[in-house]
């Protein structure tokens, strides 16, 4: 497949709002639309189709696709006037792989993403340590974008970015920001961000929490008076709490508990459901605001279990929210259907005793 092919396909994924490309040997490529893999009528791709793709795609890159020890290789990828790619190539079969994640042009806003008031007032924050969480394709890169051109916009800062890949594509607006990709621009997540510190930032964005180094770093950024944004998958804030502990070892786990309690300021996590039309998705979101008795939960984890009862309780003071609340919130808004808010609540028992109890 020849670049003009291959951009003319990527410009119609754009057209079609696909998340995500899939372009594998024996099979024509699959476009992700609505979270469901949809083949796009063309012939089946070749061995030497994903490789010629595979080559286009890295020809800035120093990789040698003949290379038998080659890697799994994260990058991205343009088309003028369609937009941009995440890029992940790798080999199964013997043969080359590409995944590719749809980043839009247009960088949306809290209201265009349908995502609560709520998150306007987290990314105002001005220190510590922010999370957005979910499974893969739930919308943490687009809600993260949205809160630093929420910065942006609203205030002189110095925004500095790590990702690996760069994804969206910033304009300076009230702040200035740099993006560094791993790989073209630094050689880690580490190195950048520990020379980050060196840079005069206000604002410091970790395209993803990916080890105990990274954790640790983040949270001296944090504790120094910066603003950590970041990203992690896990599927809810309690979850979230104990993955980011577990990357220590259990000597250290006390004090990380203690860390992160003073300088988590919130967690937010995202699961994107099918809209009740059954045209497009509506995300469900939980919220935790980090509160005097959330620290005392953080800190003890016998406690950490009663997160999800202080968020239920601080929904009108803080702007808190668990999943149920606001599936039972969609339901009554005729966003979602009654099999979807029950499939995706933590408890369908109480989701459809919460329904009984607001009639």
């Amino acid at each position: 497949m020849d670049r003009p092919t291959f951009d003319k396909l990527l410009a119609m994924s754009v057209k079609k709002q696909v998340s995500d490309i899939h372009l594998q040997v024996g099979y024509a490529p699959l476009f992700r639309i609505n979270g469901s893999l949809v083949e796009v009528k063309i012939p089946e791709l070749t061995a030497q189709d994903t490789e010629d793709i595979a080559k286009l795609i890295l020809s800035h890159r120093n990789i040698d696709l003949a290379d038998r020890k080659f890697e799994d290789c994260d990058t991205s990828y343009g088309v003028e006037g369609a937009g941009r790619f995440r890029v992940n190539i790798f080999k199964q079969r013997e043969t080359f792989a590409i995944v590719l994640r749809v980043i839009p042009h247009e960088i949306k806003s809290f209201a265009d993403l349908k995502l609560p008031n709520t998150l306007e007032a987290i990314a105002s924050v001005r220190r510590g340590l922010v999370l957005v969480t979910g499974a893969t394709g739930m919308g943490k890169s687009t809600s993260l974008a949205a809160m630093i051109e929420h910065i942006n916009r609203t205030r002189r800062s110095h925004i500095i970015t790590v990702e690996d890949p760069i994804e969206y594509l910033f304009k300076h607006d009230r702040s200035i920001i740099s993006q560094r990709e791993v790989g073209s621009d630094t050689s880690s997540f580490q190195t950048a961000l520990r020379a980050a510190l060196r840079q005069d930032p206000d604002v410091i964005m970790i395209g993803e929490m990916r080890d105990h180094v990274t954790v640790d770093i983040a949270l001296k950024a944090a504790e120094t008076g910066h603003l950590v944004l970041s990203s992690i998958h896990t599927t809810d804030v309690v979850k979230t709490i104990n993955r980011i502990i577990s990357f220590f070892p259990p000597e250290e786990q006390g004090m990380v508990r203690l860390r992160l309690a003073e300088n988590l300021m919130a967690v937010v996590s995202l699961r994107l459901l099918m809209h009740a039309s059954g045209a497009g998705r509506v995300p469900a979101v939980e919220i935790m605001r980090v509160t005097r008795s959330i620290q005392e939960c953080i800190k003890n984890p016998e406690k950490t279990i009663e997160i999800k009862d202080h968020m239920e309780k601080g929904r009108a003071d803080y702007g808190m929210q668990t999943f149920d609340q606001h599936l039972v919130d969609l339901f009554k808004a005729n966003e979602i259907s009654m099999e979807v808010g029950k499939f995706a609540a933590t408890s369908a028992a109480e989701f459809e005793r919460a329904l009984t109890l607001e009639q």
